[in-house]
């Protein structure tokens, strides 16, 4: 029997990789893809040598469960929930099957092939992060202008866009609506915008009837049969900042559900947060693979398959 740490840190299925991203690995079935969403976890931007449980198949089914309820507002790349592994026979050219590892339960997808865009969009509905801290010292966040006043993690008067660089190694860099235009063009730059706050304020609205803030996210996108659609991950405690509704307090920081006790452990660790990363305590893997598991569940109002 595979270990567990070995399935977390790399698959290693007898299918042509098409690549190998911090915490999916995605396999080329022809027509389609096959996205694995494995526990391994990244933290200031370096992989860690350990996984958090069933960090993977939260991600996997929350970008699901976030796909079908916005794709009347905008495509999606989502073709199927792999929840039953022998499913993967519709995808995979009878000569090429094999004896799919039950691993692969809950934290794959069947997905389209995209034109990818460059680019990662940024919405922003409450002040927080690094957001913050730019508005305390320009007034700004990331070249968009916000009323004086404001103090931490408020909700803002109307969410902001604030689209990023797609690095593929390294860390994402802000940049301005017009440097947007540039890269993708007028027409795709103001497309991105709109859809952007459109599928952010409609999530929003759903989560808030859960108990849930999504104070921000990111989305990315591309282009399927010429329709511009969601790829990768949706709205998921890895792209998302998520706050329990009943212990939101403007004014301080809020408690996120997401990889935050990783983040702090590392941070007090002494670690120079340059590879190679260290080895996470049991409590602090426990605490964070309980955050994941609680965001789904509450949030989705589902079992974690």
């Amino acid at each position: 029997m595979q270990k567990y740490n070995d399935i977390v840190l790399k698959t290693d299925l007898p299918l042509p990789q098409f690549i190998r991203g911090k915490v999916r690995d995605t396999y080329d079935l022809g027509d389609y893809l096959l996205i694995i969403t494995t526990d391994r976890i990244s933290a200031f931007d370096v992989i860690l040598p350990c996984g958090i449980p069933d960090k993977g198949r939260v991600l996997n089914q929350m970008s699901a469960f976030w796909m079908d309820k916005t794709s009347r507002l905008l495509p999606n790349h989502m073709v199927e929930l792999i929840d039953d592994v022998g499913s993967l026979d519709n995808y995979i050219q009878p000569d090429r099957r094999f004896n799919y590892p039950s691993y692969l339960s809950g934290r794959s997808m069947i997905v389209k092939k995209a034109q990818r865009i460059s680019a990662e969009c940024v919405v922003r509905g409450y002040l927080a992060g690094s957001g913050w801290s730019e508005y305390q010292e320009k007034g700004s966040v990331c070249c968009v202008n916000l009323p004086p006043g404001l103090i931490e993690s408020q909700k803002l008067p109307q969410p902001i866009f604030t689209p990023t660089t797609k690095a593929e190694e390294g860390h994402d860099m802000p940049m301005n609506y017009s440097e947007l235009e540039q890269l993708v063009g007028n027409e795709l730059a103001s497309k991105l915008l709109d859809k952007s706050i459109e599928l952010y304020s409609h999530a929003l609205s759903i989560a808030l009837k859960q108990g849930f803030i999504i104070a921000d996210t990111k989305f990315e996108f591309g282009v399927i049969d010429g329709n511009l659609s969601v790829i990768d991950e949706m709205l998921t405690p890895d792209s998302s900042r998520f706050w329990d509704i009943n212990n939101y307090s403007p004014g301080r920081p809020q408690d996120s559900f997401d990889k935050q006790p990783v983040r702090d452990w590392l941070s007090n660790s002494g670690w120079s947060k340059n590879p190679p990363g260290p080895e996470l305590p049991a409590d602090v893997i426990q605490k964070a693979s309980e955050r994941y598991r609680e965001a789904f569940e509450r949030l989705t109002g589902q079992r974690l398959v």
